[in-house]
């Protein structure tokens, strides 16, 4: 009986190997999260801090009027992000739920690997029974952490997106409010350097640190 027991354990295919074949591994799942997490921050918010360093306006004086007596502005998205603290904060906030993630995927694999190398050094001692038990308990928990990795990377998609959803309508909202209560333009436009339909905008157009100040200042308040 003792015989048929070992042999019953050799058997079984090592269920780490199986996750490391369907990629749940901890190393697999590392790699996986992290490049859903930078397409996804990329996409929402860093994709506005391009070059932004040489696109920054100090002379910017005061919006102008066109022919037709409309009066039109820009902001700079790269230099807005850049400097906007909602944004450098939201984004460390993700990388920090990123992380934790990782860390309790990385830490139930541990734990799985563990108890499945004690079964494979103990498991002759035990009886058919305990061992069909043992090897029911650890499939389970092979399943499980084939599928979370992908609910780990989901929920971190869906805070993503819904954070930054909240941040952009922020920054819509102040400007809309800011032009409301200023009467100052007619048209305000967005220019950045990866992406953006203004290829060129008059210095004295460029009302971008007005609404870095104004956003900040409000973002403050918020806080408080």
């Amino acid at each position: 009986m003792e015989e048929n027991q070992n042999n019953n354990i050799e058997k079984q295919e090592n269920p780490a190997t199986q996750c490391a074949n369907k990629k749940c591994h901890h190393v697999c799942s590392h790699i996986s999260m992290a490049v859903m997490f930078v397409a996804i921050v990329v996409l929402y918010i860093l994709h506005f801090t391009g070059n932004h360093d040489s696109l920054v306006n100090e002379d910017a004086t005061k919006p102008i009027n066109t022919e037709g007596g409309v009066t039109v502005a820009y902001i700079n998205t790269d230099t807005l992000m850049a400097k906007y603290q909602y944004a450098l904060d939201l984004q460390k906030e993700l990388e920090q739920y990123q992380s934790s993630k990782e860390a309790s995927y990385k830490e139930q694999m541990s734990r799985f690997e563990s108890d499945y190398n004690n079964y494979l050094k103990n498991g002759a001692d035990m009886t058919l029974s305990q061992q069909k038990s043992t090897e029911a308990e650890l499939k389970k928990r092979m399943e499980k952490l084939q599928t979370l990795e992908g609910e780990y990377a989901a929920q971190i998609q869906k805070k993503t997106f819904e954070e930054s959803e909240k941040m952009t309508k922020a920054v819509y909202n102040y400007i809309r409010d800011y032009n409301e209560k200023n009467s100052k333009f007619d048209i305000i436009l967005s220019k950045s350097f990866n992406n953006s339909p203004v290829l060129y905008g008059n210095p004295g157009m460029d009302i971008t640190d007005e609404i870095v100040k104004g956003l900040n200042e409000d973002y403050e308040k918020s806080k408080e």
